[in-house]
């Protein structure tokens, strides 16, 4: 039995911040020179109020909708976010009930940034495999914004939020081909938020800013910016030549690479690195940012819609993110 994408939905929060916005905040940062660089015009922020779920919950509506497809016969659904609406319990348990879901269905979060789909459609796919479900609903939603300090430049050019939807099953668009998948913990302090988990539940109070005005503090998020690019790259080709080896394919049979939509520096390095023709290597990040975990269903959604991607395609999708994690697949469409 094989595993399938069948459908694939997203949703973006109503309110946006543009680069005109962060130009004004931030006068070293012109309108023009964030473009340039980074390639994002747009970021889709959550209000106060609105959190991953919410977003969820939405583009799992609108994948109902789009796409024709009976909630009734979801018998599994996995959402992937850092963002739970609590401690405990499980999101997943709250989303189930908000769409009128089965009760007769098994539910799980996973804990992962911006490798999370990729990873998530394994477990998707070994369920399917294993005869335990035969329709999953797999939803990625991420609300970085929560977590930014107000002068926090560089994640707050880069992230936004937003959610995907997608249905994995029996039979579908997109056949799920073999994975790669790596983990090094011992990145995992450079892109973290130290507080409000177990390990340090109360805030620390200790924000400090450097020479340049960027704010440092255990409350917020924090990237270590050249660590992660340079992980990222060293990755990418090992990351790759795994995939292609397990599928029994060279780098020249790949129709089109959609990556993890991180931003245009970085897809830029990426491609040069992995030497894909530009016209191979699709781009999806100017009207909303890093999503986290879902920029590929994003990416994968908008080059279907615009015929980038048809019947006979095949897909190489990496994602690499903070843990350290990193994975990819081929999709065959």
């Amino acid at each position: 039995m094989d595993a399938y994408i069948k459908a694939i939905s997203y949703y973006l929060p109503d309110q946006v911040i543009d680069n005109k916005t962060l130009s004004e905040e931030f006068p070293e940062w012109t309108e023009e020179k964030i473009e340039k660089k980074l390639g994002i015009k747009y970021r889709h922020i959550t209000r106060e109020d609105e959190t991953a779920a919410d977003l969820a919950v939405q583009a799992a509506e609108r994948l109902f909708v789009e796409h024709k497809i009976d909630k009734n016969k979801v018998d599994y659904c996995i959402f992937c976010t850092e963002s739970p609406d609590y401690i405990l319990p499980t999101t997943a348990c709250l989303i189930q009930d908000r769409l009128g879901l089965s009760t007769h269905i098994g539910v799980l979060d996973i804990n992962l940034g911006c490798s999370g789909y990729i990873a998530s459609l394994s477990v998707a796919k070994g369920l399917i495999f294993a005869g335990i479900a035969r329709n999953i609903l797999l939803l990625t939603a991420e609300t970085y914004s929560k977590y930014m300090h107000p002068r926090d430049k560089g994640n707050r050019t880069i992230f936004g939020d937003g959610a995907s939807a997608s249905i994995i099953s029996t039979e579908g668009m997109a056949r799920i081909g073999e994975f790669s998948f790596g983990t090094d913990g011992k990145g995992a302090i450079n892109l973290i938020v130290k507080t409000g988990g177990a390990r340090q539940r109360r805030p620390l109070n200790d924000l400090t800013f450097d020479d340049f005005g960027n704010p440092h503090s255990s409350d917020y998020i924090y990237m270590n910016g050249p660590a992660i690019l340079n992980y990222t790259l060293e990755r990418i080709p090992e990351v790759t030549a795994d995939i292609l080896h397990k599928n029994g394919l060279l780098l020249e049979d790949i129709d089109l690479h959609v990556f993890h939509q991180a931003n245009k520096y970085i897809a830029g390095l990426q491609r040069r690195k992995l030497k894909v023709p530009e016209e191979k290597y699709y781009c999806c990040y100017e009207d909303g940012g890093n999503t986290v975990s879902s920029t590929i269903p994003i990416a994968l959604f908008h080059a279907l819609k615009d015929g980038s991607i048809h019947q006979g395609t095949k897909v190489l999708s990496v994602a690499q993110g903070l843990g350290y994690t990193w994975g990819g697949v081929i999709l065959f469409f």
